[in-house]
């Protein structure tokens, strides 16, 4: 395995038991547009170290996974000239032995961070069930790799482009616990509500740490998933949301768009689609979900 490099804010941090958040780079190469990525990068760690807790944005360069980025290479991240690998953990063998650049996804980031000694991590959105797996078999692995590492993930809930209901039920298949922040319904994203339920609701940061501590506790590796609804005033309209929703599906199906390059390609006709609201919504909630999970992290270690 490839020596994993440490900045000295995560290293020492670390050394001295704090608090640490993961962060996936995805989202800066993968999902936000050039300068904008770039500020969100800036944005979340931020928040983090406003919690009281440090940030560990997590990729690889020349072959080596970086756990916590300079602000040099948080610039050669978010530049699109860089061209940057999608790297989901079974990629990341691949990535160490051709040195290459790569930014992490869900899956690839858990199992860094987990590595790492980190316990908690924010991003966006989990991957999920796609739409017609009974056909195709298009599964995120971040469900499987949540189910066998035990990290904290706070997202909010799975894009609504997913079998939301599909998605829960293989969560319960593998033991994986759902915490809804403040919520009975399980997120959608854009939307702070789907029809679906969440098996458990906590109210606030300490029950959330409680929860979390108790199933460290408990038998298997499994991690556990806190969904926190978007917030309130960047919630997408009902309308405007199934109207991109409807065109997304549609552009897929004409462009045989499959696996990873979905999520990819449904977000950017939501973002060129919907005259910056995607956008102003996708930088909210991960910035909520980054803030969640910094005060559970402070929580957690004391």
């Amino acid at each position: 395995m490839s020596t994993p490099s440490f900045t000295e804010e995560v290293r020492t941090a670390l050394a001295e038991n704090r608090p640490v958040v993961a962060l996936e780079s995805t989202i800066l190469s993968h999902g936000l547009p050039p300068g904008r990525n770039r500020e969100v990068a800036a944005r979340l760690e931020d928040v983090v170290r406003a919690a009281g807790a440090v940030p560990a944005t997590i990729a690889v360069l020349g072959g080596v996974p970086k756990v916590g980025l300079t602000p040099a290479e948080l610039d050669y991240v978010c530049d699109p000239a860089n061209d940057l690998v999608k790297l989901s953990r079974r990629d990341l063998g691949a990535a160490y032995g051709l040195r290459r650049d790569g930014a992490d996804t869900v899956a690839g980031t858990a199992g860094l961070a987990h590595a790492a000694g980190i316990g908690v991590f924010a991003t966006g959105g989990m991957g999920g069930v796609h739409r017609g797996a009974r056909e195709t078999w298009d599964v995120s692995a971040d469900l499987d790799v949540l189910a066998a590492t035990p990290v904290l993930v706070v997202c909010s809930g799975v894009k609504s482009i997913l079998d939301m209901g599909a998605t829960l039920e293989l969560l319960e298949t593998r033991s994986v616990p759902v915490l809804g922040f403040g919520t009975d319904r399980f997120p959608a994203f854009y939307r702070r509500e789907s029809e679906f339920d969440v098996p458990w609701r906590v109210d606030s940061v300490a029950e959330a740490a409680a929860v979390v501590a108790a199933h460290r506790g408990v038998p298997g590796s499994a991690g556990v998933l806190l969904a926190n609804p978007i917030p309130v005033e960047f919630e997408m309209d009902a309308d405007l949301h199934d109207r991109l929703l409807r065109e997304g599906l549609d552009l897929l199906r004409e462009r045989d768009v499959h696996g990873k390059d979905v999520t990819p390609a449904l977000l950017e006709h939501f973002h060129t689609a919907s005259g910056g609201v995607s956008l102003d919504a996708n930088e909210a909630l991960v910035v909520s979900n980054a803030a969640l999970a910094a005060a559970v992290a402070v929580e957690l270690a004391s």
